[in-house]
């Protein structure tokens, strides 16, 4: 894998909010256009973890599409992963790196500009941005940051960006508009009759975009 497209960064949801189930709606939106797949799961034994989520990288490594795994380290490299994305509260980058290895993806969130500041682009690929409005899929997400402050920070960052946080198909174009160069979204997808034209309509917002398109940092293995 050589080359991440960051413009349709699907997140998933909990498995029950997929009409059709989670690999199902997984499946479709990456028929539809996403182009990168995050597991987040905050319910269930690791063991349930883990098999949904090898289940998920042997879904999505037949579909050219990366696998990122949330939070845990440890199931990333356990599923061999193409990375994993970090929180503010979770692992420093630089034991990440060092246990990812230099050839997997590693992101990171940040919701202000000292956290940007503190940023090491050597360590990092690619920055998750946001929450820019409310959401209700994260129980622990902070404040929403808006789009004004999202317009403020994303020209300043370096290395790709993601952007996060109660987007849809009526606020993505301006998000798009704002600098990033994608967007993650959760329900957007999850909640979708039909994920494949759902995502079909989000990657087209993507007309307005002001970031890097195809930002490349690290080769994959």
């Amino acid at each position: 894998m050589s080359e991440v497209d960051y413009t349709l960064y699907l997140v998933t949801d909990a498995p029950e909010h997929y009409s059709n189930g989670l690999l199902t709606g997984v499946e479709q939106a990456i028929e539809g256009g996403a182009t990168l797949v995050q597991y987040r799961a905050s319910t269930g034994s690791r063991r349930q973890l883990y098999d949904t989520a090898l289940t998920l990288r042997d879904l999505l490594r037949g579909m050219g599409v990366p696998l990122i795994i949330n939070d845990y380290l440890d199931l990333a490299l356990a599923v061999e992963a193409d990375g994993v994305h970090l929180g503010q509260n979770d692992l420093p980058v630089t034991v990440a790196r060092r246990l990812l290895g230099p050839d997997k993806l590693l992101g990171l969130s940040i919701t202000a500009p000292e956290q940007l500041q503190a940023c090491d682009p050597e360590q990092i690929d690619y920055l998750g941005i946001g929450p820019v409005f409310a959401t209700s899929s994260k129980d622990d997400a902070a404040p929403a940051m808006g789009l004004e402050a999202l317009r403020t920070l994303a020209p300043q960052c370096s290395l790709p960006t993601v952007a996060i946080g109660g987007i849809s198909q009526q606020n993505a174009e301006e998000v798009f508009a704002a600098g990033v160069d994608g967007i993650a979204v959760v329900s957007a997808l999850s909640h979708a009759a039909d994920p494949a034209e759902a995502a079909r309509r989000l990657r087209a917002c993507a007309k307005n975009r002001a970031g890097r398109t195809g930002s490349i940092r690290r080769s994959q293995g």
